[in-house]
């Protein structure tokens, strides 16, 4: 982690790695929102003081070397999202700090970090304390973020629980195009474990099959979307696209044309792959909702029972709004 000192006079403490102002000259300026080092252009710099800002500054990732975040009011809120934005591409952090007590929160965020602090001689000390614990740290392993690829290959799970659910608000996805047999969508109480959801398109003697529609589970599930990031179910809308993969492994991209909120019964699932991870779903009670069997077979969620194996995906990440970062966290 580097610290950027905004004294331009002042160059001369140990442990800085730039100046910074905001004139052409120093190690370190910015000009009508373009960054530059040592006169190159090296990335953006954004003022964050609204949400159109933040998503100015989250544009910029994977285009750019450096993202510098100054802010109206200091927050972490912002300086968490953009590092989950940026995680998994090439572009860096820096931040600004006015008060010695944000050195620890933006060089900590995340269980990542900011790659620079950009602070005052007031904030210094506090600056370089984290540098120094951050220097610490990279001598540790770091965990890497699987690939869009490798988060979406399918594996058996093994049914360890079946209980009732309780009711609550349970969520179908209806969708712009039609899902053939094995197709379904990933859904998961876990950003770690994901079942494949089967959709409504086998006959039952009792209603039609509504071949576009998913009956994807409770509220606060997440689903996996088409870019390889996750949004809870609730937070799902018409115009955006998901995930559709089949017990092949094929996956496709699917627009959401309605999504449909209901009380209902549910069914509690747990389950674990090979390696023991465990996840579960809260799926709703009924002969139409199907999950994948191992062997490819459609199979009622008020069929299944423990020991059943069904397909799904796991992933070695958590998630921060919906991103893929490699901090650490627990979910149960």
């Amino acid at each position: 982690m580097e610290v950027w000192l905004d004294a331009p006079g002042n160059t001369e403490h140990e442990g800085i790695n730039a100046s910074f102002s905001e004139h052409e000259g120093h190690d370190i300026w910015s000009n009508e929102g373009v960054l530059y080092r040592n006169g190159v252009m090296i990335g953006g710099h954004v003022h964050i003081d609204s949400e159109a800002s933040q998503m100015k500054a989250r544009s910029l990732a994977g285009s750019v070397e450096w993202i510098l975040l100054t802010f109206e009011d200091w927050s972490m809120i912002p300086i968490e999202n953009i590092l989950a934005a940026t995680e998994s591409t090439p572009t860096k952090v820096a931040a600004q700090i006015t008060q010695p007590i944000e050195a620890q929160g933006a060089g900590f965020a995340l269980d990542i970090g900011v790659d620079a602090l950009l602070c005052t001689e007031e904030c210094l000390e506090s600056a370089l304390i984290v540098k120094s614990l951050r220097q610490e740290d990279s001598t540790a392993p770091v965990p890497t973020s699987p690939s869009h690829s490798d988060s979406v290959k399918l594996t058996s799970m093994t049914i360890t629980d079946v209980q009732e659910g309780h009711s609550g608000d349970r969520v179908c996805i209806d969708l712009l195009s039609m899902l053939d047999e094995g197709e379904g969508v990933l859904i998961g109480s876990t950003a770690r474990s994901f079942i494949l959801i089967h959709g409504e398109t086998i006959q039952s003697k009792y209603v039609p099959t509504r071949p576009f529609r998913i009956n994807a589970g409770s509220v606060d599930a997440y689903a996996y979307l088409a870019d390889g990031s996750t949004k809870y179910l609730c937070e799902l809308k018409s115009g955006e696209d998901v995930c559709i993969i089949g017990s092949n492994g094929i996956s496709r991209i699917a627009t959401i044309g309605r999504m449909k909120i209901e009380t209902r019964p549910f069914i509690l699932l747990r389950f674990e792959d090979e390696n023991t991870n465990e996840g579960h779903a809260f799926i709703q009670q009924a002969e139409t909702v199907r999950l994948v069997l191992e062997n490819g077979e459609a199979c009622s969620v008020t069929n299944l029972s423990v020991g059943d194996r069904i397909l799904g995906c796991t992933s070695t990440s958590t998630r921060h709004v919906g991103q893929s970062i490699s901090a650490p966290s627990e979910e149960r």
